[in-house]
């Protein structure tokens, strides 16, 4: 399998992780990360449930991954995640020296790896990352695109009665 299907395998799996965040009313976002072509981590969003503005999926799946393997250097892994990271996830990402970030849609409003920001390849800091974007795209941003679509549709009904 190359690399490209590789990528469209794992990003499968980050959508189930988004699904999950999604049947529990969470923004739907996924990540996982991959060591020797085998998951040690996934996460989605718990934004809502643990009332923390830090349990993003990255930053879970981060964590996972550091307990997983018992260091903070996260070297030789690749990150999945169905939405660019934001400049705070970007950050860990960064932090935890991961070489390899796949995200599936672009972030327009937070995206902080070629959106707004180009956080991941800036030569200033002492790491930087390679990039492959636009993975299951459409999935990934469709999953969003819907799970809005339904929340604005519950306030107009709520509205109503």
């Amino acid at each position: 399998m190359d690399v490209f299907e590789k990528d469209r395998v794992f990003m499968a799996e980050a959508l189930i992780e988004a699904q999950k965040a999604a049947t529990l009313g969470e923004v739907p976002i996924g990540a996982i990360i991959v060591y020797q072509d085998e998951i040690i981590a996934r996460a989605h969003n718990l934004r809502e449930t643990t009332q923390n503005a830090t349990t993003h999926a990255e930053l879970l799946a981060i964590q996972q991954a550091c307990a997983k393997i018992g260091s903070w250097r996260l070297e030789e892994m690749t990150l999945y995640v169905t939405l660019e990271p934001c400049p705070m996830c970007a950050g860990a990402i960064l932090q935890s020296r991961i070489p390899r970030v796949v995200y599936g849609a672009r972030d327009m409003k937070a995206g902080c790896v070629d959106s707004l920001y180009r956080l991941l390849n800036d030569a200033r800091f002492n790491h930087e990352c390679e990039v492959t974007e636009g993975i299951l795209a459409e999935d990934c941003g469709g999953i969003l695109t819907q799970f809005f679509r339904n929340l604005r549709e519950q306030k107009k009904n709520r509205k109503r009665t």
